[in-house]
């Protein structure tokens, strides 16, 4: 009888699925000094400081300033986990470790990232919402092949007005909206054909912005989490994304894969037991929400 610890003995290869099947992968990546440890309430620190003043060379001294600190709380929330009783019959036992790969391959890439991936979408729109006072975008224009730069431009323009870093954006998009921008008005198109005749046409980035296609079934504006991932009843499509990573908190705290061989576990008997869990959440910062711009159909 034995307990496995898939978390640990899966790590590099679980890190490269995200990384290469994880559309949001990038989110994960910013703000990396800010953890979730220990609590389920993060506060991150939040710091105001007042401006030069004019110098008298004829005082004695310096103007005085002002120092003030709050902080911003985040409550984490998606808690999530899945348990699979696998009967020994259908696992060879002189090949344990290579099937119970594949139930976590299997799983990861059917159930897990897509979650992962939809959760964190309407995560942001839900915040968005939230600070649309703070600069979040969150807009109905019907895009086409005439509007859809515009509409680029348009927000791209207020993003630089509001100081967002012009490095690093990142455009997450559906196919359609992909489709549109390959045609749309205004771009000039250059073609070059491989040496083995290959054309590529898609669109990678416009204007120094990452582009990154989405499945349009991630992007919708609302979920059930109640068996799985569907989209809600109410759910609107989400077009595209336009963010600076650096606005967003999007973190895992715990992460736990565990199995079971039969009779360690005495509610199962002789089956194996696959175990899942992990805790996340998705997060804008509210100072930097001008970070982020939204296309969607418009909720009723």
């Amino acid at each position: 009888m034995a307990v496995y610890d898939y978390a640990e003995q899966f790590t590099r290869q679980l890190a490269q699925m995200w990384a290469r099947e994880l559309t949001s992968y990038e989110l994960t990546q910013s703000n990396q000094g800010i953890k979730f440890l220990n609590a389920q309430t993060i506060k991150i620190p939040r710091m105001t400081v007042s401006g030069y003043k004019d110098h008298d060379r004829n005082a004695m001294g310096f103007n005085t300033g002002t120092l003030a600190n709050d902080w911003e709380p985040k409550k984490l929330t998606h808690d999530r986990d899945i348990e699979i009783p696998i009967d020994p019959m259908d696992v060879d036992e002189t090949n344990l470790v290579l099937e119970m790969a594949n139930v976590q391959s299997v799983f990861e890439r059917e159930q897990a990232i897509p979650e992962k991936d939809s959760y964190r979408y309407s995560k942001l729109y839900a915040e968005a919402k939230t600070y649309a006072a703070q600069g979040a975008v969150i807009d109905n224009t019907v895009l086409t092949e005439a509007n859809i730069l515009d509409w680029f431009d348009e927000q791209m323009a207020i993003m630089d007005d509001m100081a967002v870093p012009q490095e690093g954006r990142m455009l997450y998009a559906t196919s359609t909206i992909q489709k549109i921008l390959k045609r749309a008005e205004g771009i000039t198109r250059t073609m070059s054909v491989g040496a083995a005749g290959v054309i590529d046409r898609r669109v990678h980035g416009l204007d120094n912005v990452t582009i990154k296609s989405v499945p349009s079934a991630r992007l919708k504006t609302a979920y059930n989490f109640t068996d799985g991932c569907v989209p809600a009843e109410n759910a609107k499509q989400i077009n595209m994304i336009l963010v600076h990573p650096d606005c967003v908190i999007s973190r895992d705290k715990y992460a736990y894969m565990k199995v079971f061989t039969p009779g360690t576990d005495s509610r199962t008997a002789d089956k194996y037991v696959y175990q899942n869990r992990y805790y996340a959440d998705t997060f804008l910062i509210e100072r930097k929400a001008c970070g982020v711009a939204i296309n969607a159909e418009a909720e009723a």
